[in-house]
């Protein structure tokens, strides 16, 4: 529920008629008189009744309907089957009633809920719905009610729209507010939107409002959040774009989604990605977890394919011109890349309907002539469509990525934003050589590196490199000579070891006081233990970058 003033502008207008009788010998009557008031299901019935009330004939009777409406939760008890024409047998109540689902907040159950499990089964006998869904109230990023005399209530409308902070006092100004409730409301609005509220749009605010039914029975509005889904739909917009002119304009999909078994280790690896965010979406829908849903495509979208995807298969393409092998390669990525955008953008249909549409409509069918003309009516996924789970290939490119996210970290340490710098992977195994050598191309690309080569445990490492553990199995070296001021890096490397070693002797002398093991608690006792053996192993990695780069100069 998102709490906005509302008055009672519509409902079933009250069946009571005040009577006016024309006839000599009946006094006229009061509207506070209840003598003369009637109620029937027509007028006409109601003219009868008055008629025998007052024994006069009905051509003598004239009637005055009252002008109010029923009591809102009257109306709205008798909504899902009203709606489809009842009392008269409909086809469209045949159709729609019962329900299935009714979503609604947890502060009308009694008002409305129960109302309408009441008069359905009173009236039509049966269950007007066989589930109910209780959202969320919204309330301010501070978890404050939305309240006027705060200055914290939110339009949806301004939130979709955006609107400045003198907009926003406007609003006050124009309100019933009196003057020192309308001055401090001012400063709340100023303090919370200090730049007014940005045009979000639509679809990010649906999104969010899914992504945030996490919270419970309240929803602790953050338009910062929202903005950050606004971002989100530029996001796609600038995949699709992407993706439409790597696909170009003869690209033709097939007419079903399948593999062909050419497909890449990337290929396989999204298309997984993708089979498990429609299992995870299909879930979140069956138990009504939305935010499991909005993570899922989230995730898919941002961090899988655009992160990962879109960036690992640009060399394909690149080569695709050289020879026939790459050329097919580029293919069957097209086919992978188009399935990606048509799933993906079918998953995002429910929470994002505008963006899901707009980019739908760029996409070629797989069967022109029979698919649906709108998104909003195409199936949506499922896990038998989408059946391409690898925990293999997943658990591989983890492991891929993980080395990846360590080459950055060097590269970011080292300042190496433009420069390529060739890296040297010592694998614990053989089997880990054989991993890296498979996704070479992907290490490569992602990283940024100018070239990537697997070492055993017992190849030597060449002089001049920066070294990373990036896992258990896997040590990164970045190769820095002739690329950085040795110098300034030794320099830089030496404070830090001076820092490490008088943090480590400082926690030393604490723990080798006579009274540490008896005053000091065993939790705390461990995490010093902890925090020293981290130290240590620290310090010995950055005695080793000073080793290495004193090799260098």
């Amino acid at each position: 529920d998102w709490c906005i003033s509302r008055q009672l502008w519509w409902g079933h207008r009250i069946p009571a008629y005040f009577i006016t009788v024309g006839d000599p010998s009946v006094k006229p009557g009061e509207d506070t008189d209840g003598h003369y008031w009637v109620s029937g299901r027509s007028e006409e019935e109601a003219k009868e009744k008055a008629a025998r009330r007052f024994n006069v004939s009905v051509d003598k009777i004239s009637l005055r309907q009252d002008e109010d409406v029923l009591d809102t939760w009257f109306s709205s008890g008798i909504f899902p089957f009203s709606i489809f024409g009842w009392p008269n047998e409909t086809e469209d109540l045949k159709v729609f009633y019962p329900g299935t689902l009714l979503e609604t907040g947890h502060d009308i159950l009694f008002f409305w809920v129960a109302r309408m499990v009441m008069m359905g089964l009173k009236l039509t006998g049966k269950l007007p719905f066989k589930e109910v869904y209780l959202h969320a109230v919204v309330r301010d990023a501070h978890g404050r009610k939305m309240s006027k005399s705060l200055g914290n209530v939110i339009d949806p409308l301004d939130v979709i729209t955006g609107i400045s902070l003198e907009g926003l006092h406007a609003q006050l100004t124009d309100s019933n507010l009196d003057a020192l409730e309308v001055e401090r409301a001012k400063q709340g609005q100023k303090a919370d939107y200090p730049n007014g509220i940005p045009e979000c749009g639509t679809d990010a605010l649906r999104f969010a409002l899914c992504a945030y039914t996490s919270q419970g029975r309240d929803i602790n509005l953050d338009v910062n959040r929202i903005l950050g889904y606004r971002h989100f739909c530029n996001k796609l917009w600038n995949a699709v774009k992407f993706a439409m002119k790597t696909l170009g304009d003869d690209f033709a999909p097939l007419e079903k989604a399948q593999l062909c078994g050419e497909e890449s280790v990337s290929d396989r690896w999204i298309l997984s990605r993708l089979s498990a965010a429609v299992a995870l979406c299909d879930a979140g829908f069956k138990a009504y977890d939305f935010p499991t849903i909005t993570t899922a495509i989230y995730n898919f979208w941002l961090y899988e394919l655009c992160d990962v995807y879109l960036e690992s298969v640009k060399p394909v393409f690149v080569k695709a011109e050289e020879d026939g092998v790459s050329q097919r390669q580029a293919q069957v990525c097209r086919q992978t890349l188009y399935t990606c955008l048509d799933g993906g953008l079918r998953l995002l249909s429910p929470v994002m309907p505008f963006v899901a549409e707009e980019l739908y409509q760029r996409l070629p069918r797989r069967q022109p002539q029979t698919d649906p003309p709108s998104i909003s009516v195409t199936s949506y996924p499922d896990t038998r469509e989408f059946c391409w789970n690898s925990e293999e290939v997943d658990r591989d490119m983890e492991f891929i990525m993980t080395v990846v996210r360590t080459i950055r970290s060097l590269r970011a340490d080292y300042n190496l934003t433009k420069t390529r710098a060739d890296c040297y992977l010592q694998c614990l195994d053989a089997a880990t050589v054989s991993l890296v050598q498979k996704y070479t191309l992907q290490i490569q690309t992602l990283s940024s590196c100018q070239a990537v080569a697997p070492l055993t445990a017992s190849q030597p490492v060449p002089e001049g490199c920066a070294v990373a553990i990036a896992s258990d199995r896997c040590t990164v070296n970045l190769m820095l000579k002739g690329l950085i001021d040795v110098e300034k890096e030794v320099t830089k490397l030496m404070t830090k070891k001076g820092d490490l070693e008088k943090q480590m002797e400082k926690l030393r002398e604490r723990m080798v006081k006579s009274d540490y093991k008896e005053k000091v608690p065993v939790k705390v006792q461990e995490q010093d233990t902890e925090k020293l053996r981290q130290s240590q192993t620290e310090l010995e990695k950055v005695k080793e970058a000073i080793e290495n780069f004193r090799k260098m100069s």
